[in-house]
């Protein structure tokens, strides 16, 4: 009897191939990660999209709020400004997030903040600029003489669930702009 170099290998191989006891388990074995870091993945991208949906819509919805005023005091800011904690659940903006409210005027020498009201506990600063400034408008939009708008802004600081490996924290960001309906409100009542 003649012995091949190998042949007990070749041997083995056919009857590896032949043998199907294992597959499922192999066949789970590869499978099953990559299930699982598709299912981390869809939680963390739609946690994502609804938190920068959240954000737009309260950014809108504040700006909207105030715009409707008369006449505005400190205590309705701060009532208003606390109306962004029930826009933004089950997200906690007061720990993570921050909402600027600022009004912009023209009273003839260019746009200027008149006054601006922050909340939450989040990072952030404006990009519009601080209360007293010139502030810093987006390319197209002026504000003309006689003008007042009323500016929210939104950050949110982002932090991942599930695989933050993966994914990363960052801050996300929107505001909007509207005119007030009555009256400027350049100016807080006591």
């Amino acid at each position: 009897m003649t012995c091949r170099p190998g042949a007990w290998l070749a041997a083995w191989a056919r009857r590896l191939r032949r043998d199907g006891r294992g597959s499922i388990a192999l066949e789970m074995a590869l499978a099953v990660p990559i299930l699982v870091a598709l299912l981390f993945s869809g939680i963390e991208v739609t946690r994502y999209v609804l938190v920068n949906q959240k954000i737009e819509r309260t950014s809108a919805t504040m700006s909207d709020l105030v715009a409707q005023a008369r006449k505005l005091s400190e205590a309705q800011i701060q009532s208003l400004i606390g109306a962004a904690n029930h826009v933004m659940e089950p997200f906690d903006i007061a720990a993570n997030g921050l909402v600027v409210v600022s009004s912009i005027s023209n009273h003839g020498s260019g746009a200027i903040i008149d006054w601006q009201r922050t909340a939450g506990g989040g990072d952030g600063v404006s990009k519009f600029g601080a209360e007293g400034s010139n502030p810093s408008l987006p390319n197209g939009f002026v504000v003309r003489e006689g003008e007042n708008v009323i500016v929210t802004e939104v950050f949110y600081n982002y932090e991942p669930l599930i695989a933050k490996s993966v994914f990363e924290a960052k801050t996300c960001y929107n505001f909007a702009v509207f005119r007030p309906r009555y009256t400027t409100l350049d100016t807080i009542a006591q």
